[in-house]
């Protein structure tokens, strides 16, 4: 989906400057997309940036994981949260809720490391309708294997890159966004929009 108008698109292709293109004018759109708030060229900069940016990164971090250990990035995630909570157990529903993930793709997820035997599902003692995931002896080998050559990575591809500055500012500013999209209405552009 583009933020750029149909208009900015068509003018685009006669302009050199086609990936930041002012916004469109009043009269380049009609209907409905008149009265969208079109993204400014530095905010489209800004957006293709972060877009490009965490693509590329998602990728190189997981291919390199995958080759390294065979964990998927959400697998690896689930172990560390795992690992990061009393008795290496949480909640089906709360993993899911701290990973930002459906209950449905964290159900496949876990299904699929259950079969190898790096973490297993248990019903909850507090409560017959839950589920708890719980981090095996052989999870957290797997894990304590993974982490370095992954550590190693982040660090690579993202945080040598960046000085102090720049990866404090990229900290502050994707927990303004992580806070708006798990506020009641976040995750609706009608909820934001005029």
């Amino acid at each position: 989906m583009t933020t750029r108008s149909p208009a900015t698109d068509r003018r685009a292709d006669a302009t050199p400057q086609a990936d930041a293109p002012a916004p469109p004018h009043e009269t380049d759109v009609t209907g409905p997309a008149a009265h969208v708030r079109w993204l400014d060229e530095t905010q489209q900069q800004h957006w293709r940036a972060f877009r490009d940016g965490t693509a590329l990164l998602f990728d190189v971090l997981a291919r390199e994981l995958d080759d390294g250990s065979g964990l998927s990035l959400g697998e690896y995630e689930v172990l560390v949260r795992l690992s990061e909570a009393p008795d290496h157990t949480l909640r089906m529903s709360e993993l899911a809720d701290d990973l930002a993930h459906s209950r449905s793709r964290l159900t496949h997820t876990v299904a699929r490391m259950e079969r190898d035997g790096i973490v297993r599902r248990e019903p909850a003692r507090d409560d017959a309708r839950g589920v708890n995931c719980v981090l095996t002896d052989h999870g957290w080998k797997v894990l304590v294997a993974a982490a370095p050559g992954h550590v190693e990575s982040v660090r690579a591809h993202l945080v040598d890159v960046l000085d102090d500055e720049q990866l404090a500012a990229l900290g502050v500013a994707m927990r303004v966004v992580v806070e708006h999209l798990r506020a009641p209405g976040g995750g609706s552009a009608a909820a934001t929009s005029g």
